[in-house]
């Protein structure tokens, strides 16, 4: 009998050897959905320390709509005081001055899905830049279908320019940041990726690919020019006060460019940031005339690199990872940790603000401030904060 017994254990050891070995091999040649280049990110990142040392000011604010607005991702506000945002539903919203809630209209197919996964997104729509153009209408980059022209008192939409239409051949995969010159008309967008859509954001920021665009379009003539191509996950936009630059954020190197419009450097880029201490999502101009940057993951260095900065050098690391994780499981790598980080009019840091337990909120899309409040958006978080006063 021990000898049976011995024999049947190492039969059992084989089989399990060999199961593994040809899991092993099924995975290896199991195809990747993504394709990445080696990337040797540029040094560890920033020290919390001097203008990024750790605060608390963004914990001085308040959660709005709960379980209301989910995925508050970026705002405009009319004269009256009205606020606009989109969620991942695909809904445009109005915030009155009460802070009244009303849907203006749905970007898609109003499903009784929409929202519950991102795999409804292609069909609901998920608007992400929203802007008010000079004649009182919302112009909404939606990600999946375009640039669209909303009348924030009707709901009608019409289409400006799908997806499929791109520009230079090239369609629009991932339509996100948005800005409208108030000199020109003319309307600033970026195209993240012309691979990946916006619910497969984490395969392009895995990918770290240099597919999107920065990008015009002139409401008058409908035209579209490409201003800038070979960029890194281009994502929020924000004109200079006197609108002769614009800030640029490339999200998935943690890079801020700036792109000149105007004078003897237009149609240049600088970078003016660079190995940031996070991921930069939406620039906005304050209302103090200063650029209001949100960080949508933070890049720490604690026992180990940040996670992709591990993993940036290596390809076939990403393949596989990419091939066995489910997208979901990385939201499990993100702390939350909530950071804006407030540049001058040259680029520079003036200040930072923080929330190092999340109480308020994390994963910051866009820092919007009107009428005295800055409002704080998301892209997944089922709440709006608000900050009530400007912390100093």
């Amino acid at each position: 009998r021990g000898s049976l017994c011995v024999n049947y254990l190492r039969s059992s050891r084989r089989s399990l050897l060999v199961a593994l070995l040809a899991l092993a091999v099924g995975l290896y040649l199991l195809p990747s959905p993504i394709d990445p280049k080696p990337h040797v990110v540029k040094g560890p990142p920033p020290a919390l320390e001097g203008l990024l040392a750790v605060n608390t000011r963004l914990q001085k604010g308040r959660r709005l709509f709960t379980g209301k607005l989910h995925g508050p991702e970026s705002f405009a506000a009319d004269e009256d005081g009205n606020v606009y945002t989109g969620t991942v539903d695909g809904k445009l919203w109005k915030i009155a001055p009460n802070d009244s809630l009303t849907i203006i209209t749905q970007m898609g197919q109003d499903l009784p899905e929409c929202g519950s996964s991102t795999d409804y997104e292609p069909v609901c729509g998920r608007p992400h830049g929203v802007r008010l153009d000079r004649d009182g209408q919302l112009i909404v980059a939606d990600s999946y279908f375009g640039l669209h022209s909303v009348d924030p008192k009707t709901g009608e939409k019409s289409l400006l320019l799908a997806n499929s239409q791109g520009a230079d051949g090239v369609p629009f995969a991932f339509l996100n940041g948005l800005e409208i010159s108030s000199q020109t008309g003319i309307v600033y967008f970026t195209d993240s990726s012309s691979r990946w859509g916006r619910r497969h954001v984490r395969l392009e920021v895995i990918e770290l690919n240099n597919l999107g665009r920065l990008l015009s379009y002139d409401p008058e003539t409908g035209s579209v020019k490409v201003l800038l191509d070979s960029l890194f996950m281009p994502n929020g936009i924000a004109l200079s006060p006197d609108e002769d630059f614009l800030l640029l954020a490339e999200t998935s190197i943690g890079r801020i460019l700036k792109y000149w419009l105007k004078g003897q450097k237009a149609g240049t880029v600088e970078t003016i940031m660079d190995n940031m201490i996070g991921y930069p999502d939406n620039i906005r101009l304050s209302d103090h005339r200063t650029f209001l940057v949100g960080i949508t993951t933070p890049r720490f260095q604690k026992l180990m690199p940040p996670f992709l900065d591990m993993i940036a050098p290596y390809p076939a690391v990403k393949r596989f990872l990419a091939k066995v994780i489910p997208l979901s499981w990385y939201s499990l790598l993100l702390p939350r940790y909530a950071l804006v980080l407030e540049l001058g009019l040259d680029g520079e840091l003036v200040g930072t603000l923080h929330d190092p337990e999340g109480r308020l909120t994390w994963a910051i899309s866009d820092v919007f401030q009107h009428q005295g409040r800055t409002y704080l958006g998301n892209t997944d978080l089922p709440f709006l904060p608000v900050l009530e006063e400007w912390a100093s």
